[in-house]
Formats: structure tokens, sequence, C-alpha cells
């Protein structure tokens, strides 16, 4: 059978050591802080991301930057030299300009005469992408072919569920997300708001509560709710420099004593903690419905 790579976007939030483990090959995006470019390694190699998250804290603006075509024309043609076709996993469409260059440079090969190349977009981002990354390698590793993983991905990629929290609504209204009047009260008020991550990959609200533990309670609550025990029983929490929460969610979450097991607990990297902020804390699982 022949030998594929599984193409990743640095957004999705796993360590470095997941990513060897999973055999997954990165395309990294970039971010900007007070001019200067640096690239989103998951090692967080050319600027440590408690550093990110303090510059945040100081009032730096972080910009970002997608993988470009010819990066990802560069990444295609590496993996083909080696013999391997291609199955890149992008971030969501909805949140990112990204898809479209990975598109074009897919489509670019369409007519490669002995390799191929599969574009999925992924409609999640952070530890979602994360969780189809696992889900595509663990395919992969039980046999199955390029065209296999491809079918299951884009079937399965719609159970993977996120809910999580901010703790400053300001990153979000910077982000078009909120009405400016709406991120200014909501901050005075302690306002934490649930969003959710829909079938179209977009950010949703779906409810606002007073304080962070109570944030966290809803979250853990959506969880027992909609997770799926017929499916992989991983669940994966992701921060913005608060671990605090995030293992106070952890707690929650097998306290509902349902079988599920958190296996990771990572950083919200700084692509999308640029627009998430510091203090965000998200959730991540396989679920009957997003």
């Amino acid at each position: 059978m022949k030998k594929f790579s599984i193409v990743v976007n640095s957004s999705v939030d796993l360590t470095e050591a997941l990513r060897q483990e999973f055999d997954l090959v990165l395309a990294p995006l970039k971010f900007i802080m007070n001019g200067k470019e640096y690239i989103n390694y998951l090692d967080y190699r050319t600027l440590g991301v408690k550093e990110f998250y303090q510059k945040l804290r100081e009032g730096v603006v972080a910009t970002t930057l997608q993988v470009n075509i010819v990066e990802y024309v560069e990444i295609i043609e590496s993996e083909f030299k080696k013999g391997n076709d291609v199955l890149i996993l992008s971030l969501s469409s909805a949140l990112s300009s990204n898809y479209n260059s990975a598109r074009i440079a897919a489509d670019m090969f369409k007519d490669h005469a002995t390799n191929k190349v599969y574009l999925i977009d992924t409609l999640s981002a952070s530890l979602g992408e994360g969780l189809i990354a696992y889900a595509a390698a663990m395919k992969r590793k039980e046999g199955a072919t390029i065209e296999e993983t491809y079918r299951y991905v884009e079937q399965i990629k719609y159970n993977v569920a996120a809910w999580f929290t901010v703790d400053d609504l300001m990153f979000l209204r910077r982000g078009g997300r909120l009405g400016g009047v709406s991120a200014v009260f909501g901050t005075l008020l302690a306002i934490k708001p649930i969003l959710h991550v829909d079938l179209e990959g977009r950010l949703v609200p779906m409810e606002k509560t007073r304080g962070r533990k109570k944030a966290l309670r809803i979250i853990a609550d959506k969880v027992k709710e909609t997770y799926d025990p017929k499916l992989p029983n991983i669940v994966y929490i992701a921060h913005g420099d608060d671990e605090d929460s995030a293992n106070l969610l952890k707690e929650m979450i097998e306290e509902l004593d349902i079988g599920l097991q958190v296996t990771l607990i990572n950083y919200v990297g700084p692509v999308i903690g640029a627009h998430a902020g510091p203090g965000t804390v998200g959730v991540f699982f396989f679920a009957k419905h997003r």
C-alpha cells in the first residue's frame, strides 16, 4: 500500500512530542508582534508561549499570517519526492484564508502522474484540529489508504465538538466577534461568554454567565450532554496561559464519571491565542453532534 503524509497547521495546538508520535508534517502559520514576524512552531521556539501571552497582557497587538501558496507547494513537492501522497488538514475556512491557499496549491498537482493530494477543511481550530489529526493518524496506523482516511475524516470531523470561554471580551471585539459596547460592559460585569464551533467552522456565542467557575461548569455540562460513548473517549483541553482553570475543567469532566479521559492539556498557541486572548479555556471531544 502506498504511503501518505498528513499535513497539519500549527493552529492544531498539539505538543511537538505528539506531532512526532502521530507522524504529522507541520505547515506552520505565522504571527506578528511589535513589527517582528514569528513562525508558530509547536515547541514555540521563536517566541516562548508564556512570553507571548505576557505581551498580550501588556497591550501588544498580535496579528496572524496564513501558510501561503508557495509554502504549501514546497511541502507537497517535498513529500512527493519521498514517494508519499499527501493529505492536508486545514484550519477552518470560516476563520482563516489558509484553506484557500492550500486549495490553490493542491489544485496545481491534480494532474500529477504518480502522486495525489487530498485536502480537508477541518472546520475546526486549536485542539479541535488536534483531535481530527489524531483521528486521521490512527486511521492511517490501522492500515487505511489515503482515500479511506480522507472519507473517514470528512465524516468524523462533524463529531469533533469545541466548547470554550474567554477571559477578556475585548479580544473578541477586536476580531469582530462582539460590538464594542458589549465587550466593554461584559468585561466590567465579569460576563463570561460560552462559545462553540458550529458545523460551518464558525465561532458562535451560545450562552453567557458571570464568573469563571460557572462558565467552566456549563462547559463540563455540555460535554456530558453531547459526548458520544461510541466514539474515542479522549478529551483535549486548551488554555490561554491559565493552567489552573484548565486543570479545574479537567477535574469537572472526570467527576462526570462517564468514562472520558482528559489525555492532553496544552496551550492555545499564538495563532489562535492572538484572537482569543489570555485566559481562554476550551474543551474538545468526540460528540454525537457539534
